[in-house]
């Protein structure tokens, strides 16, 4: 067990990791306390913060898998004891750290006999495998196993389909569990500061050995902020209340208008008001931009097409896609080589 103090502040604010340990290599576990908080605040920290941690926090791990052997999933194969769908359960276990996008190619390639673990996985070299003694099957004869892999960075919980799982390919979907975040709970004491009553909240997380609780932490404080980030921006003008009879009214959402102006006058519209989520990109293209600190419009329209190239994992087809929007819905388009546009 290692207890460590580590403290930052935010103005009164102040957070403490007050025990973090390592089970095994699946296993991780961090204890944290965020303190002094007013009366409500610590149940509003923590619920958020705990979904997010569970929900909201990427993770990689084997998708789908194919072997010319296999005639179906719940087959059998002679010489190895487990069956093909037990395998792929095993599979599911593994634990992978990453930090690529999009999909890639992994494999498996042995001669029995023999037992198989993640340790045969030949992965890319941005992947790393957390548990190499995992195991995957047991060889029972002189025969030999090859599966490809495939490997993906996601979020949350993929179910595979019930019916017609195999694909065109022959390959087989898995159960993909991209939650790094094995459990997380929160609790409060509360204690009287003079005639003022406080909260300290305290947060556990236990992580599958991909990233540690802190890392987990610092993610999921992150994917908050950025939920938040557009109310950061918004300017009084556009929020009109309107009080009658005590009640309020709110004027239409402001996007469509700013979009009309955008069209007449470039430049006297605050890009950094647009966000590339309204943009309706698809998610690969999405995440692609925000991994590159590609937040807003103004991010975007600061970039050439060959500055959008250079993004790891991006395509020309990528690129035609946010020109394609930004033609159709601004009118805009994005120099070649040189920036057009300035803040």
């Amino acid at each position: 067990m290692v207890r460590e103090e580590v403290a930052g502040s935010t103005r009164t604010l102040q957070w403490k990791c007050v025990e973090s340990r390592v089970e095994s290599k699946r296993l991780c576990y961090g204890r944290f306390i965020l303190s002094p908080l007013m009366k409500g605040q610590a149940d509003t920290i923590g619920i958020a913060m705990r979904r997010a941690l569970l929900g909201e926090i990427e993770g990689t791990c084997i998708i789908r898998a194919k072997s010319e052997k296999v005639p179906h999933e719940y087959s059998t194969v002679v010489g190895i004891e487990e069956s093909v769908h037990e395998i792929f359960i095993n599979l599911k276990e593994i634990v992978l750290r990453s930090n690529l996008y999009g999909v890639r190619d992994a494999s498996i390639c042995v001669r029995g006999p023999r037992y198989v673990t993640a340790q045969d996985i030949v992965v890319p070299p941005s992947v790393e495998i957390i548990d190499t003694t995992q195991h995957i099957a047991n060889l029972t004869e002189p025969i030999d196993l090859c599966i490809g892999l495939q490997i993906m960075r996601d979020r949350g919980y993929r179910m595979k389909p019930i019916n017609n799982s195999q694909s065109q390919d022959g390959s087989y979907p898995i159960d993909a569990v991209s939650m790094p975040v094995r459990n997380a709970n929160h609790s409060i004491h509360s204690y009287r500061n003079g005639n003022e009553k406080q909260e300290i909240l305290f947060l556990e997380i236990w992580t599958n050995g991909s990233l540690t609780p802190k890392e987990a932490l610092y993610e999921a404080s992150r994917n908050l902020i950025d939920l938040f980030i557009p109310f950061l921006h918004a300017e009084e003008e556009y929020i009109n209340f309107k009080e009658n009879k005590n009640r309020f009214t709110l004027p239409p959402f402001p996007f469509q208008d700013i979009l009309t102006n955008l069209k007449k006058n470039q430049k006297e519209i605050p890009l950094q008001w647009i966000f590339i989520d309204q943009l309706e990109l698809p998610s690969r293209t999405y995440n692609c931009l925000k991994r590159s600190n590609i937040h807003t419009l103004l991010d975007l329209l600061s970039n050439s097409q060959e500055d959008l190239m250079r993004i790891e994992y991006f395509h020309m087809e990528d690129v035609k896609q946010i020109l394609d929007t930004l033609q159709k819905r601004f009118a805009i388009d994005l120099p070649k080589n040189q920036n057009k546009f300035s803040s």
